[in-house]
């Protein structure tokens, strides 16, 4: 497994904040979107940056360990909510036709046949999900790999057809708990700091997925320094191993990267291992209500867009930010300069 990603060349970026303190307004006055506006310049080598064809894979997988209680919700769901994406019907589907995103709906591993289906990538690893990680490990090495190459080729994809920006998320009743783990692991916070409500467990139902979760961690038994590899091995979802690998293919691309919430995050923390060089292709899109997504933002050293609660998954916070990113690019290449307005500048 190997990602060529390059840090992003940030020597445009003198030039570009340049070009925006001489659009027809005082300086910084747009806040972070000129912030945005350089960091998309810096990633396309250009000072005059496109989005084009942007587009949302969400990846859907099941967890064997979704049986022993870590979810308000049966697993039938997952399947469930992937018929309502080819439907149309998901808030993700509201908000990519809102926004003009292509949304891709992708079977990375649900327990259901649901046969060929237009809309629907068979990228299945294993017909049955993962296993319980409480008594075995999720996958094995080679069906993690396999996930993470999959992703990778499916961004891919998605790039020779001409997309530059692009964002994943995911469905999979149980992968709060695999994000929580991954998260522990890769970030160093206290599990019970990265153990949340998930689709909304009460108080009893939450202490009762700590005390899971502190199980898996004693089975496992993983040292510090174990390889990411084997970190989603033993807990990954085979949504989250692949949304890793389409996190990698799509900065080696030179994508803008929209990350979103809690479990699309434990992706990004597993690609970063892989490639630290990948957050300089992020826009942090949101803070989730999730518990654990502070965590993963410091990690990460983020500054999310948007803190309005949002904690539903599916790629929807990334859906939500992505007009704020649009608008930077857009008053980047269209505003007005001083000169060409014929506006007087700030004297001083």
């Amino acid at each position: 497994m190997h990602f060529s990603i390059p840090p992003v060349d940030f020597s445009l970026a003198q030039a570009l904040q340049e070009k925006i303190d001489n659009k027809t307004k005082p300086v910084g006055s747009l806040g972070r979107l000129e912030e945005i506006a350089v960091r998309i310049g810096c990633i396309q080598h250009t000072l005059s940056p496109q989005l084009r064809d942007p587009h949302m894979l969400i990846f859907a997988g099941d967890h064997g360990a979704a049986h022993a209680g870590i979810s308000a919700y049966p697993q039938d769901v997952s399947w469930q909510m992937l018929e309502n994406y080819l439907k149309g019907g998901a808030a993700a589907n509201v908000f990519s036709r809102l926004n003009g995103m292509t949304m891709l709906a992708i079977d990375a591993g649900v327990a259901h046949d649901f046969g060929p289906r237009e809309g629907l990538i068979d990228a299945k690893i294993d017909p049955a999900g993962t296993r319980n990680y409480l008594e075995e490990p999720a996958m094995t090495r080679a069906q993690c790999l396999a996930a993470i190459a999959k992703g990778a080729e499916i961004a891919r994809a998605v790039a020779d057809r001409g997309c530059n920006i692009m964002g994943v998320g995911e469905k999979g009743i149980g992968n709060t708990g695999s994000a929580s783990l991954i998260t522990h692991l890769l970030t160093g916070a206290s599990l019970d700091d990265c153990v949340g409500r998930g689709t909304g467990l009460d108080d009893t139902a939450l202490a009762h997925k700590k005390a899971l979760m502190k199980q898996a961690i004693q089975r496992a038994g993983l040292p510090a320094d174990a390889d990411v590899t084997e970190i989603l091995s033993e807990f990954g979802g085979f949504e989250i191993a692949m949304m890793t690998g389409a996190l990698l293919a799509g900065a080696e691309r030179g994508m803008v990267l929209l990350a979103d919430g809690f479990i699309a995050t434990s992706a990004l923390l597993a690609a970063h291992r892989i490639a630290p060089a990948i957050g300089d292709y992020c826009i942090f899109s949101h803070c989730s209500a999730e518990a654990g997504h502070r965590a993963q933002i410091r990690f990460l050293g983020g500054n999310p867009l948007l803190d309005i609660g949002m904690r539903l998954g599916e790629g929807t916070g990334a859906m939500v930010a992505f007009p704020i990113v649009r608008a930077a690019v857009a008053f980047l290449n269209e505003m007005a300069s001083f000169a060409s307005a014929g506006v007087s500048k700030h004297i001083r």
